[in-house]
């Protein structure tokens, strides 16, 4: 690895532009992008602009933690924790709180302070994730039985087992690993754009999506998923122009069921941002 891939402030760039290209790529259904704001009233692409540009130093921090931090994976855990808290507050402030980067936020912590701590190594950040992380779910979720007020992710667990993004991490983001970089690197020859509006149909019929659950719960899920599954079987004989229509037709259908796939969105960028850190 070079020293640029060692950069705190590289790897900040990386993970903001990554960020600012999933916000750019359109059509993107039920999502914010140029094209339309999708499933939301209450965003905009330059409220995106400005959630991106108050979490860069934070994610310049969570390297530098990586880099610095002597202790167990799970203290890094806890100081990457922390600090990410302080990145939501920083963001929720630049947006008029509105919720643009929450799980894009938690992912990317947890990323770039084990690539910090890994010397950039992405093989390794991912074993580093999973120690990390090992313990999360039944840590965060232990008392959830005595509790009176749940959030949607923990009734979706104590009802249907549902880990979301928690068990996603714990598992070393086997979403990301096995999943779309996998079928990324299957269609390098395609055109940037035309490759990941196709790797977004792949997420989002694949992706136990947070926030489709959180809006539309398991049934809206399952609709969607099996509505994509159909358009990805379809794309090896689709143009770009054809999956653009189909997408922003799509986008419509989403919107009257105010369903939006933003955790299918953060994967795509965690996607992107490895593929830039590959490429280094």
């Amino acid at each position: 690895m070079t020293n640029k891939t060692l950069s705190c402030d590289y790897l900040a760039d990386l993970a903001c532009q990554a960020l600012a290209f999933e916000v750019q790529l359109a059509p993107k259904p039920g999502l914010v992008d140029p094209w339309s704001n999708g499933a939301h009233d209450d965003m905009t692409p330059q409220t995106f602009a400005a959630s991106i540009e108050a979490l860069r130093p934070y994610f310049k921090g969570y390297v530098q933690l990586g880099q610095t931090h002597a202790g167990s994976p799970d203290q890094l855990f806890q100081a990457l924790r922390q600090l990410g808290q302080e990145a939501e507050a920083a963001m929720l402030a630049a947006t008029a709180g509105v919720n643009t980067h929450k799980g894009a936020n938690f992912s990317f912590a947890l990323l770039l302070g084990a690539l910090g701590a890994c010397h950039g190594d992405l093989g390794a950040s991912w074993a580093l994730i999973e120690a990390m992380t090992q313990h999360l779910v039944t840590q965060d979720f232990a008392h959830l039985a005595q509790k009176t007020s749940l959030s949607y992710g923990e009734r979706l667990y104590l009802e249907h087992g549902i880990t979301g993004v928690r068990g996603e991490a714990a598992a070393g983001y086997p979403v990301l690993r096995q999943g779309l970089l996998s079928f990324v690197s299957q269609r390098q020859g395609l055109d940037q754009r035309q490759l990941w509006l196709q790797a977004l149909v792949y997420l989002m019929a694949t992706v136990q999506d947070g926030n489709l659950l959180h809006r539309g719960g398991l049934t809206a899920l399952a609709q969607i998923q099996g509505e994509m599954s159909l358009l990805l079987d379809q794309l090896p004989d689709l143009s770009l122009a054809q999956l653009e229509e189909r997408l922003t037709a799509y986008d419509q259908v989403l919107i009257e069921r105010h369903l939006s796939p933003g955790g299918s969105a953060d994967f795509l960028a965690l996607g992107y941002f490895c593929t830039l850190i590959t490429q280094t």
